[in-house]
């Protein structure tokens, strides 16, 4: 299915696929650090080289050279991830979700010895068009780790989870921005561009409110 927008220049956009089939992606720590790693290498103007990675020893310690789009908060699932990015050029979220898509599935593919797509074609996209849509993407992408701990949880469905036992399950989760959004800062920060984003988190309290919000069973969602 084709997308009915086209990507435009400094607008926002939130970027999602998924395994064929709703297949498994990640299946254990080294893949999610693969594609942790891709998030940043893919966003550059340059070829992937993990020949230069191996030099290195750090994959974030790369010089990309040029980006080609800005990331604002990332979450990888089990068999599927969310970006929120900001278009910076043209064609930049498409060339960028081909190269993390081929790379990360060249990766997949050799190492569990098979072929094929790994990843639903074409990939989804939102565009957030308005600062409400845009502050909700912030929580939707950061809670969504909520349901490998609350299996048949959503956030779109309005029910009530324990703060206390949320907030300790997504601090332990190690494999979305939502760190970065607590202060603590870790190798990865470098995947995002946050001065690109409106500043709706001038310090950590407002960060941790928003989430909150979509947790109190009080809260309105369809206002």
């Amino acid at each position: 299915m084709q997308r009915k927008f086209l990507f435009e220049i400094e607008e926002y956009y939130h970027v999602f696929n998924r395994g064929v089939e709703r297949r498994d992606v990640f299946l254990n720590e080294q893949d999610r650090r693969r594609f942790i790693n891709l998030l940043y290498l893919c966003n550059s103007i340059s070829p992937v080289n993990m020949r230069e990675v191996a030099v290195q020893g750090d994959a974030f310690a790369v010089d990309r050279k040029e980006t080609i789009v800005q990331i604002g908060a990332y979450c990888l699932m089990t068999n599927h991830f969310h970006l929120l990015m900001r278009e910076k050029v043209e064609n930049g979220i498409s060339v960028f979700m081909k190269k993390l898509g081929t790379a990360y599935s060249m990766y997949f593919n050799t190492k569990y010895s098979r072929t094929g797509a790994l990843f639903e074609r074409p990939f989804k996209a939102t565009h957030a068009s308005d600062d409400r849509h845009l502050k909700h993407l912030y929580a939707y992408i950061h809670l969504n780790p909520l349901s490998i701990q609350n299996p048949g949880w959503k956030i779109t469905d309005g029910n009530a989870l324990p703060q206390i036992s949320a907030e300790k399950f997504l601090r332990e989760y190690p494999h979305s921005s939502y760190l970065y959004y607590l202060g603590n800062k870790r190798n990865e920060d470098v995947i995002l561009s946050t001065e690109a984003f409106p500043e709706y988190f001038t310090k950590q309290e407002d960060f941790e409110s928003l989430l909150r919000d979509w947790l109190q069973p009080e809260f309105d969602f369809n206002n």
